[in-house]
């Protein structure tokens, strides 16, 4: 949180300030004139800009938390090139304007006293109305970026708190502060998170499609900065800058800081003495007589007004339901009460009216891709469906617990856009991808057979070096199955099974298979209290070698291992929890990544018609990892997990967690649906 809120706080700070020392220079203006009368109007000014900026900050958030998801990236970053814009010039224009801020604001306050109330409020309307919109739009943009509001808005309230309290001293002359080399410095300091905001804008540009080169990466340090730790966090939260950089934003970073910077710089002058403590200006001021004060309706619409127009926006532009009706759902009758809805995110109230929880999808009737769907609707009850509509032939299908699948009349949208529904996968798909992959699983276990065999061989000879390596490789082989863990039942505690849970932990009955092997092996046991251990594990492999063919894997389960595999690494071998004294833990971690890579190889037909830029990403990251995984090994010998350098273990714990996080959407992409 508090390494988002820098960036908000200076320019709550910077533009707090700013329109503090306007306000401050107006008010001491009319007092010294005599026109106390008139600070009604300078407030309602005033009132008037916060109100705005206010709305602005609302219609910014809600109109475009109802857009699609590349609309709300290419709208986001449009924004953000803009507020890098609106700081850029403000930067420059204070750094101009710090000097002869009092003096400039005296003349303009000295012709609205002569001519009338209306330009009074509005002069102090501009003054800080600019603030306040940058604000609001620099708020807005900081916040996306940072995912979250609290820490942005924290920061910019303790600014704008601060500021006040530096405004109200310099108003009552028990401040001085050089306000222009305040303003230079910040501006150097904003500068810097300026650009950072452009790379990160221009990355939402090419993630909404409207710039190219969205996988030109110029730099990739994900495989060796771990995201989540504290200092990669401050990083990206005040500057912007993350581990995965395109060319774009690289180059547009560099270019706009030594432009700007330079520029900036360059332009900085000696400020004359006396004149940099901005306080309120001195001397008469003749106005006219003062005129009554605005009467109460005049602050009354100047907040109405902005606050009214700013809720009609985001009415406007909010998601609506399809239509008055919301769409029935029964086994009998699906889809009454749809009609065509018109282009772009839509919210539709599905109501089961049948006497069976039902399962419901949006669905293009002539292909079955799905738009949208809802699981286990119980009768009675009513959920809502969201889902981006673009021209096109929709239609509703549902599918009752143990009836057969109703699918409503289709009906045709008429207009542009695009929507990108899921292409529904059945058994008959996942098919041969699970044909292949029993082919590698029972080549695989004929392996452990000849290796868990050997091992016993060696042990029976009293080589126990040699038990050692055979060991090794034998373990490699079984964790490399690891998509199939869910189909070996009893099989998998007999060879792959923990001391932890058991009464006796190392030293109970119960505890067989590869890790009581390696516990004897790796403590000193004697090959003859070894040989009833490796004898048990190679009679389990052989006996799963023998089962499998017979075994129930289900096709549905190849999706769902594609980040189980890797889940579990991340918690039991990347942590050193398995170890039982061999140290090996990256190889197994190594076998695990195999064991992924040929998972991926069989559904890559599946996931490259459904989703063809997840697979080049998931791509990079294996490489990534298996780059880590490479450099901790030396033939045989490998780096224990608790040897490793706090960096090391970050690197291959935050590599890792990215190609989970990559994995995510497989299983629901091959999600087997009953829309098909």
């Amino acid at each position: 949180m508090w390494d988002d809120a820098f960036p908000s706080f200076l320019i709550g700070l910077r533009e707090g300030l700013e329109a503090g020392l306007i306000v401050s220079i107006l008010v001491a203006t009319l007092v010294r004139a005599g026109a106390r009368s008139r600070l009604a109007q300078v407030w309602t000014g005033v009132l008037a800009a916060v109100t705005v900026a206010m709305s602005f900050g609302a219609v910014l958030t809600f109109t475009a938390a109802s857009m699609p998801d590349t609309a709300q990236e290419a709208f986001g970053g449009t924004l953000s090139v803009i507020a890098v814009a609106f700081v850029t010039a403000m930067v420059f224009w204070m750094r101009r304007s710090a000097r002869n801020l009092s003096g400039e604001l005296k003349q303009k306050v000295t012709g609205a006293l002569a001519m009338g109330s209306g330009v009074l409020i509005l002069t102090s309307f501009l003054a800080v109305g600019r603030e306040g919109l940058e604000t609001a739009l620099f708020l807005w943009t900081t916040a996306r970026a940072a995912g979250e509001s609290a820490g942005p808005l924290t920061g910019a309230a303790i600014g704008l708190v601060l500021a006040t309290g530096l405004c109200w001293g310099l108003y009552r002359r028990v401040l001085k502060i050089n306000l222009t080399r305040f303003f230079t410095a910040t501006g150097v300091v904003l500068i810097v998170i300026a650009a950072g905001v452009l790379g990160y804008g221009l990355r939402d540009l090419q993630e909404g499609g409207v710039l190219p080169g969205k996988a030109d990466f110029a730099v990739d340090l994900a495989g060796s900065v771990d995201a989540g730790s504290w200092y990669s966090a401050l990083v990206q939260g005040v500057f912007n800058l993350t581990p995965t950089m395109t060319w774009l934003q690289v180059g547009a970073y560099v270019v706009y800081l030594a432009v700007v910077m330079t520029l900036f710089v360059r332009g900085v002058r000696t400020v004359v003495p006396g004149q940099a403590a901005g306080g309120p200006a001195r001397g008469p001021v003749t106005p006219r007589p003062a005129r009554r004060r605005p009467v109460w309706w005049v602050p009354a619409v100047v907040v109405a007004v902005p606050a009214v127009l700013a809720g009609a926006v985001v009415a406007l532009s909010s998601p609506k339901p399809a239509g008055n009706q919301t769409v029935a759902v029964s086994e009998t009758d699906c889809g009454k009460g749809f009609t065509a809805p018109k282009p772009g995110r839509r919210t539709f109230r599905m109501h089961n009216t049948g006497d069976k929880t039902s399962e419901v999808y949006l669905v293009d009737p002539s292909t079955d891709a799905v738009y949208g769907e809802i699981e286990g609707l119980a009768p009675g009850t009513s959920r809502d469906l969201v889902a981006t509509v673009a021209g096109g032939s929709y239609a509703w299908r549902c599918v009752p617990t143990g009836g057969k699948a109703v699918t409503s009349q289709p009906v045709r949208v008429s207009g542009g856009g695009a929507a990108k529904p899921v292409a529904p996968v059945s058994e008959r798909d996942l098919a041969a991808p699970l044909r292949a992959y029993r082919a590698y699983v029972e080549r695989g276990l004929a392996t452990l057979v000849t290796q868990t065999r050997a091992l016993d061989h060696d042990i029976e000879a009293g080589h126990l070096a040699k038990a050692r390596e055979d060991w090794l490789t034998a373990h490699r082989t079984y964790a490399s199955l690891g998509a199939a863990y869910g189909t070996f039942e009893d099989y998998d505690r007999k060879i792959d099974g923990r001391a932890d849970g058991l009464p006796d932990g190392v030293r109970d009955k119960g505890f067989t298979g590869f890790h009581r092997v390696e516990h004897g092996l790796w403590h000193g046991e004697s090959a003859k209290e070894l040989r009833g251990p490796a004898r048990q594990l190679a009679g389990a492999a052989a006996a799963l070698h023998k089962a499998f063919p017979s075994q129930d894997f289900a096709p549905g389960d190849l999706p769902l291992r594609a980040h189980e595999i890797l889940e579990n690494t991340l918690q039991f071998e990347l942590t050193g929890d398995t170890d039982e004294g061999s140290g090996t833990n990256l190889a197994t971690a190594d076998a695990n990544l195999a064991g992924t890579r040929q998972l991926l190889t069989v559904l890559t037909p599946l996931v490259s018609t459904r989703a063809p830029k997840l697979l080049p990403t998931v791509g990079a990251d294996v490489s990534r990892l298996q780059k880590l995984l490479d450099a901790e090994h030396q033939g045989n010998r490998w780096t224990p997990v608790e040897k490793l350098t706090t960096t090391d273990r970050q690197r291959l714990d935050g590599a890792t967690g990215q190609l989970l996080e990559d994995l995510a959407p497989i299983p629901d992409l091959l999600e087997i649906r009953k829309s098909a």
